[in-house]
């Protein structure tokens, strides 16, 4: 019942933008975490960036300082906005949500995921 339809992938330039929508509907949680997770070819699914009911966000590593994401509850709309692309955030783009609890800090159950959404950067 729960669904996530990503949008907004295409083809870049390196040093070019792209801001990625997720939409999500069915969902009866209070509190949850959404999150933005990418996969490169012949890579694992790696995690992008989460934010909480709550506002809390986590960033991995590569991408801080370069990507932001954002939510609004009115729209069940998720955003990635992701600045300075480079070669390596090529990849498909999912979006996900899971219930949480205490706050944030525990997740309860599974995950749902959307179809994804490639992304190609160009040198």
């Amino acid at each position: 019942q729960v669904q996530l339809v990503e949008s907004g992938g295409g083809l870049v330039q390196a040093g070019g933008s792209l801001r990625l929508s997720c939409v999500v509907s069915g969902s009866a949680f209070n509190d949850f975490r959404m999150g933005w997770y990418r996969q490169a070819p012949g890579k694992q699914r790696e995690l992008v960036a989460t934010i909480t009911t709550e506002g809390s966000t986590n960033y991995a590593d590569s991408v801080k300082g370069r990507f932001t994401i954002s939510g609004d509850h009115a729209k069940n709309t998720v955003w990635l906005q992701m600045n300075n692309l480079n070669p390596e955030d090529t990849g498909v783009y999912y979006c996900s949500t899971q219930r949480t609890m205490a706050g944030g800090r525990l997740l309860v159950g599974l995950p749902y995921w959307g179809q994804g959404t490639q992304v190609t950067v160009s040198s």
